[in-house]
């Protein structure tokens, strides 16, 4: 085998495909991903930057973006300067431990995404549920620890996939068809008994995704019950306008999520494997490239303070 060692059945490198069938379309197919990669980067950093900036930011709901942002923009940084080396340059070899740091980080890192999407859901309660004491009960401190026990759990159980991927034989060859280490993708190449990395996988994805999942949809419905209870219209309105920005970024995250999931294990022959490349890389990017725009055009504070970056005291706020 090309680049293996033949005394441990451990290649010195993979060779990542891309996505296999469309080789001829990959320049193009490159383009939009670009884009999307530009528009994260300067929207993320940019908000990071606003909110670390603009006092009137300092809050619990803009610290939870801050740190959303910044798990986005880190994770499509992970990926796409890989993937478009791949597709412009054809360079497609990968150092074995190389891969197997990218495919934890990706995987860290989107359980660090649904994290604080929970802890975002989390917040809007407090804020609607408690109004008075909203300042006492997410204080900066209670910030910090959930932020860094967010992180802590994504580590945690996400390492044990680099060690079930070390132990496999990989005695099939080195080639994955894929444009990034994902971590099924990976076993799938060994000669082994990928059986314990399927199961911990779906382990690991019930212990984060659906427990965040649980925790937002509690949330929201005690959010619910809270606004339907409020007498005018105008305070629903409003109250849960704060909410809007927020539910789109579930949605935008766990829709492609769901499909890579799902479709990954149950959708076998019925869907074109470059389908499934295409969303596996569409649920990296579509979050970390329309979330900035999202909350740009969906939060009055955020608009006012990208209005006020831009043009200083040369434009009133309305």
């Amino acid at each position: 085998m090309s680049g293996a060692n033949s005394s441990s059945l451990t290649p010195a490198f993979f060779i990542l495909n891309g996505i296999p069938g469309l080789e001829t379309a990959h320049i193009w197919i490159s383009l939009p991903f670009l884009l999307m990669y530009i528009i994260a980067v300067v929207g993320n950093c940019g908000l990071i930057y606003l909110i670390g900036h603009e006092e009137t930011l300092h809050k619990p709901m803009y610290y939870f973006l801050a740190l959303l942002s910044f798990t986005d923009v880190t994770l499509c940084t992970t990926t796409v300067p890989n993937m478009l080396c791949i597709f412009w340059f054809n360079l497609k070899e990968i150092n074995f431990n190389a891969c197997l740091a990218q495919m934890f980080f990706v995987h860290m890192l989107t359980g660090m995404e649904s994290g604080v999407l929970m802890l975002m859901a989390l917040d809007r309660y407090v804020a609607i549920c408690y109004p008075l004491r909203y300042a006492t009960i997410l204080t900066n401190p209670v910030i910090a620890k959930a932020g860094f026990a967010t992180f802590l759990r994504s580590v945690i159980l996400i390492i044990p996939f680099t060690f079930l991927t070390k132990r496999l034989p990989y005695c099939r060859g080195n080639v994955i068809p894929h444009t990034y280490c994902d971590h099924m993708s990976v076993a799938k190449v060994s000669c082994g008994n990928v059986k314990v990395n399927a199961i911990y996988g779906l382990m690991a994805a019930l212990l984060i995704g659906a427990f965040d999942i649980c925790c937002i949809s509690v949330s929201y419905t005690m959010i619910l019950r809270a606004v339907v209870s409020l007498s005018s219209s105008d305070a629903q309105h409003k109250a849960f306008s704060t909410c809007t920005s927020h539910i789109c970024a579930i949605v935008i995250t766990y829709v492609p999520a769901f499909f890579t999931f799902f479709a990954h294990r149950f959708g076998g022959q019925s869907i074109p494997h470059h389908i499934h490349i295409i969303v596996a890389n569409l649920y990296l990017l579509l979050p970390p490239t329309m979330n900035p725009i999202v909350y740009g055009v969906k939060t009055k504070q955020i608009r006012e303070g990208v209005i006020k970056f831009l043009f200083g005291d040369k434009v009133g706020i309305s």
